[in-house]
């Protein structure tokens, strides 16, 4: 079975024709944390994770002594786990709906997942995808493990892959996507075409992600309809954004 899959990736790469999908960058920001990207069905959901006094919180900054900050429980797993109660078993009424949750690793990357890892396991079901298709899938990004540890960590966790980064087969099942920020490529505004040679170095890596069979994610980019529709035509699987709701009234 493992050959056939190989196979059929070898002969049906990860195809651009999929719709385009969202990523709500640093959501911890915004006035209503998870809500707001939640109600517009972002496809990922994006926080900061510390630990502060051994307990996994969420701040753009280290939070610091004496100011305590939210908890990743508080603002997202508490609010995951009701809505599933809520909804018999689904993340939403809509249960052809559920998002994956980006923790964006800002601390000591061991105690950080240690603590992840005991929290999620209280709820196995609802965060493991592998076991339940509407489950929540969480994916580390920021300070992640090393690569050839991929394999050591929870069944539970994903990563955020790179595009200078090369994996093995066996590695590659636990990348989630393959995540660059637009910068890298274009100061591109977004207005007339982009240029040539920026979509050039985007075309490079899109390939090398799409022939791993992975969706490629760009950070940043221009939220205006025209700068959509010319990077799904390029063929940029998942647009990472802080203005979700622009973004995902664009892209219509």
């Amino acid at each position: 079975m493992r050959y056939l899959v190989l196979l059929l990736s070898f002969l049906f790469p990860f195809s651009a024709a999929v719709a385009q999908k969202i990523l709500a960058q640093d959501d911890h920001r915004q006035p209503r944390p998870f809500i707001t990207a939640y109600e517009q069905k972002a496809d990922f959901i994006e926080a900061d994770v510390w630990l502060q006094n051994d307990k996994l919180v969420i701040s753009s900054t280290k939070p610091q002594p004496g100011t305590p900050a939210p908890t990743l429980d508080s603002l997202y797993l508490s609010p995951i786990r009701r809505l599933f109660a809520q909804h018999d078993g689904y993340v939403s009424p809509d249960r052809r709906y559920t998002f994956g949750l980006v923790l964006d690793v800002k601390d000591n990357q061991e105690a950080v997942l240690t603590a992840l890892v005991d929290q999620l396991q209280q709820n196995v079901m609802l965060f493991n995808r592998t076991a339940n298709p509407n489950a929540v899938q969480i994916i580390i990004s920021g300070n992640r493990p090393k690569i050839e540890s991929f394999l050591d960590q929870s069944a539970l966790l994903q990563f955020d892959g790179r595009p200078s980064e090369i994996y093995d087969e066996e590695t590659l099942v636990k990348v989630a996507m393959i995540s660059d920020n637009f910068d890298s490529y274009s100061q591109w505004n977004g207005e007339g075409k982009m240029p040539e040679a920026d979509q050039d170095k985007l075309k490079r890596v899109l390939k090398r992600a799409h022939s791993s069979n992975k969706p490629f994610r760009l950070s940043n980019v221009p939220p205006n309809a025209n700068a959509l529709k010319q990077l799904k035509k390029l063929g940029v699987d998942i647009i990472g954004t802080d203005k979700v709701s622009e973004v995902m009234k664009e892209g219509k």
